[in-house]
């Protein structure tokens, strides 16, 4: 039986091709299906958990958690790429944009696939053992969600919304940890952060959209249709209300809620200058949209340390 050639090629999302372009075939495959060529997908992953420790008042004394966080995320969210593209092999060989991924191209077996997989997770594990056994068990009642995540494109048009509770998760975590309690806050600042999620993953999905009616996938995007543009702007003012409703809770100020205006402001420049219909809109400039998160990210963490700290004399 003759052998598919091991692709060079590296998809086009990836941010480090010249670096991951040099490894070694199999090592190469392994770092693309963790995503490690794309570190914007750790950060936002990290970024809400971070957000949660920082306005449950722990930035300053738990700032070692929030590495751990980091770390965290980088495994995790390798993770729950491994898994995804296990899962996704079939559709991910029918996208032009993901048929040059590890798995569908060749360069990955599913039996080494799984075996990274295991390895991620031990990382994770290690992580698990860091937080306190009330955090451990809101870290551990992720698992449900993210591994029905795969499968959620295939069932509904809003697929963005569960990737919004997944890709937010470490917040509940990070906050339990800290207060060792779920509280109000806590569920509005989630709550935004999956608005968010829905946000910049439908910016995300705009490059797919072609593709994915194509071969059946549904998506935020597509159901959107014409007014993406109205639709990412909703829930991004959505989540900056709820994010002004959790700092609310910790410090009923008017000035606490000013620490918002920049990533208030960041989140209107995104979609003020979005444009879903066109051809370099739906591609190179959505992608740039969607990796600025990663900056509105670390502007919401700032207010969240900002209403979050106490400084005591």
């Amino acid at each position: 039986m003759p052998t598919r050639p091991i692709p060079t090629e590296i998809v086009p999302d990836s941010e480090h091709k010249g670096l991951v372009g040099r490894l070694p075939p199999t090592l190469r495959g392994l770092a693309l299906l963790a995503r490690f060529d794309r570190p914007i997908g750790w950060w936002l992953l990290f970024w809400p958990g971070a957000w949660g420790v920082a306005l449950a008042g722990g930035a300053v004394q738990r700032w070692d958690l929030i590495l751990w966080l980091l770390l965290g995320s980088i495994a995790m969210r390798g993770a729950g790429c491994v898994f995804n593209d296990i899962v996704d092999r079939d559709l991910d060989a029918q996208v032009a944009r993901t048929r040059a991924r590890p798995i569908p191209s060749g360069l990955v077996t599913i039996k080494l696939a799984w075996i990274w997989l295991v390895a991620l997770c031990l990382i994770g594990l290690a992580v698990l053992l860091q937080l306190t056994p009330f955090a451990a068990i809101v870290a551990l009642a992720s698992l449900a969600p993210v591994a029905a995540y795969p499968f959620m494109k295939r069932i509904t048009w809003w697929p963005q919304a569960w990737l919004g509770i997944v890709f937010s998760w470490a917040l509940l975590v990070g906050w339990s940890d800290i207060a060792g309690a779920l509280d109000t806050p806590m569920w509005l600042l989630y709550a935004g952060s999956i608005a968010w999620v829905i946000g910049y993953d439908t910016i995300y999905a705009l490059q797919d959209r072609e593709d994915d009616a194509m071969i059946g996938i549904r998506s935020s995007a597509l159901r959107m249709g014409r007014h993406v543009k109205a639709g990412v702007g909703t829930v991004y003012v959505a989540a900056i209300a709820l994010w002004v409703a959790a700092f609310w809770q910790i410090r009923p100020d008017p000035l606490a809620l000013a620490a918002l205006v920049p990533v208030a402001l960041h989140l209107a420049w995104q979609v003020a200058t979005l444009k879903p219909d066109t051809h370099d809109g739906a591609g190179t400039a959505a992608l740039a949209r969607f990796r600025a998160n990663r900056f509105a990210g670390l502007l919401m963490f700032l207010a969240c340390v900002v209403v979050g700290t106490t400084l005591h004399p």
